[in-house]
């Protein structure tokens, strides 16, 4: 008997089948799995036939956001813009006519037509990108909230109609604000872990009137040096992401059983990188703060337990 790779099980599963649109879904679970790590290992929580088009969905907003953030010294600002421009340009047209032969979109233009995606959510978010280039800092958390809405809302209302819905009784927009939530939440975990990382790139994603109200401007954040006003300006931000987290919550109840410790490991995991920062004192200087291995594999655990015991009561369940 044959013994199958996790991926090519993955693609049986999905129904998945040519070789050239097979081998782009394995690049982006590739992608995915050398780069998401944490959602990486969310994603395998849910069935194996709805992985593979969460990979695509997020090896599309990875070779994106690589395409942005290349820091190769040879390239300019505007190399970088003329490279994201044209490809952006490609991908549309692409998403349009339902056909592409870039090796990345083949499995992203793959998953819209399958589950309906609305093509709006990915020209909001290489709008998004388009701003990583040529805007550096953000006056207030509106100005942020707009950013984030193409950075990351998007991507959550991607993954709604994969993830699915508890029943039919569940209001779609309900879901979509938990999604919207979400989504934010993550990327705002992102910006105060990523402080001393997004510095070198230029950019500041915490709020200039958060920076304002505890007496810290970008020299200060620069020299990398921890102290009361940097404390206190995180523990500010990282609040304001809590609260995100608990207004998704409840929208975790309302996806598909099957789809819930999927969110469930994830909440609970990018949650976890808040109380590390808070471990070390605040210290996003020093080194990338993540969650420790024990506490991935605990969490990780007790989701599989979970999403094997859903996915049981989902066969079991009739459908006559």
């Amino acid at each position: 008997m044959t013994t199958l790779s996790p991926g090519r099980r993955e693609l049986e599963a999905a129904g998945i089948t040519g070789a050239a649109l097979r081998a782009s879904y394995a690049r982006c679970r590739l992608i995915n799995a050398e780069h998401g790590k944490t959602f990486f290992l969310s994603t395998l929580l849910l069935p194996p036939a709805k992985r593979p088009y969460v990979h695509a969905l997020y090896g599309f907003a990875r070779h994106v956001d690589d395409l942005v953030d290349d820091l190769s010294p040879t390239l300019r600002t505007e190399q970088r813009a003329t490279r994201l421009h044209d490809w952006s340009t490609d991908f549309l047209a692409d998403l349009e006519w339902g056909q592409t032969s870039d090796p990345v979109s083949r499995a992203v233009l793959d998953t819209v037509r399958r589950w309906e995606i609305p093509t709006s959510y990915f020209a909001d978010f290489l709008d998004a990108m388009r701003m990583d280039l040529t805007v550096s800092s953000y006056p207030t958390y509106a100005d942020l909230e707009r950013y984030m809405w193409g950075s990351a809302a998007v991507i959550g209302l991607e993954l709604l109609p994969i993830l699915g819905r508890a029943d039919e009784n569940v209001r779609w927009d309900v879901l979509e604000s938990h999604a919207i939530d979400l989504g934010m939440a993550f990327q705002l975990t992102n910006f105060i872990r990523d402080v001393a990382e997004d510095l070198r790139r230029g950019r500041v994603y915490l709020p200039e009137d958060s920076l304002h109200r505890f007496g810290v401007d970008r020299d200060r954040l620069a020299r990398g040096r921890v102290d009361e006003s940097i404390r206190n300006l995180l523990a500010w931000e990282i609040e304001r992401a809590r609260g995100l987290y608990t207004r998704a919550a409840p929208g975790i109840e309302l996806v598909h059983p099957t789809s819930r410790d999927c969110l469930r490991t994830a909440h609970s995991l990018y949650a976890g990188i808040l109380d590390e920062i808070e471990r070390v004192d605040y210290d996003v200087f020093s080194h990338r703060v993540s969650v420790r291995i024990t506490r991935r594999a605990a969490t990780g655990l007790t989701g599989l337990r979970r999403s094997w015991s859903a996915r049981r009561g989902d066969r079991a369940t009739p459908t006559g």
